[in-house]
């Protein structure tokens, strides 16, 4: 676990995303899961996060 730190904060933030679809059809396959996962890491990157 890592802190972040501010000038009169400590904190850790995590997210955790679920993605629901209609009759639970499975879309993040493939050339879209691969997409998805490519755009997630580029805003981890811009925002130094970090994407398990």
């Amino acid at each position: 676990m890592e802190y972040r730190y501010g000038s009169h904060t400590v904190f850790n933030i995590e997210y955790h995303f679920v993605w629901v679809t209609k009759y639970r059809y499975k879309v993040l396959v493939e050339d879209v899961a691969l997409r998805v996962r490519g755009r997630c890491q580029g805003r981890c990157r811009i925002s130094y996060a970090a994407l398990s």
